[in-house]
């Protein structure tokens, strides 16, 4: 696992918090910049804590899937990326209900929106079992990476509003399956 990979996951895995945070920009008027890093921040906190669970996880049987890591790889990032793919294709014209929620960043709000974006995040952890000198560099990674694509898509959201539809799941899903890939072409090649 090199650190191009990494980045990759880490973009792939933000694609979620990308749409949610255009979503909430698209219920606000104005870029407020402290709910924006206050959003920003629960995200990435949630990515980055949740791959190190499922690493720590994975490790209990490490030994069993050691065989197998590579197809197990494959087998959870296309999963989640297939997931991305078709709740990207579902049509929507919003993720949001502006105006049944007046206050799109309560606390309650952030913390559901960060645990259910970050659920993949559980899951892609195990894919580091076979790299347990990288976890820390993909914790921090995935973190920072989920934090900056949510702070990016909070101002598309203000500045852009309803007048473009996203699709960024299906973009985040192709790249998970892609990592995926190239797992198992490292392992049975190399």
């Amino acid at each position: 696992m090199d650190l191009i990979s990494i980045i990759i996951i880490g973009i792939g895995l933000s694609m979620d918090c990308f749409a949610v945070a255009i979503s909430k920009g698209v219920c606000v008027q104005k870029m407020d910049w402290k709910m924006t890093i206050r959003m920003a921040f629960l995200f990435g906190l949630f990515q980055a804590v949740m791959a190190l669970i499922g690493f720590y996880a994975g490790i209990g049987f490490s030994d069993f899937i050691k065989t197998f890591d590579h197809w197990l790889a494959l087998g959870l990032l296309s999963i989640i990326g297939g997931k991305m793919i078709l709740e990207g294709l579902k049509t929507q014209d919003c993720d949001c209900d502006c105006d049944s929620e007046p206050n799109p960043f309560r606390w309650k709000t952030l913390l559901t929106l960060s645990l259910a974006t970050s659920i993949d995040a559980l899951a892609t952890g195990i894919v580091f079992v076979p790299y347990p000198d990288y976890i820390w560099q993909a914790v921090a990674v995935i973190g920072s990476i989920s934090f900056l694509f949510a702070s990016l898509g909070m101002k598309i959201g203000v500045s852009f509003g309803k007048r473009f539809n996203f699709k960024v799941e299906i973009f985040g899903g192709i790249i998970l399956i892609a990592i995926g890939l190239k797992i198992v072409i490292e392992h049975l090649f190399y």
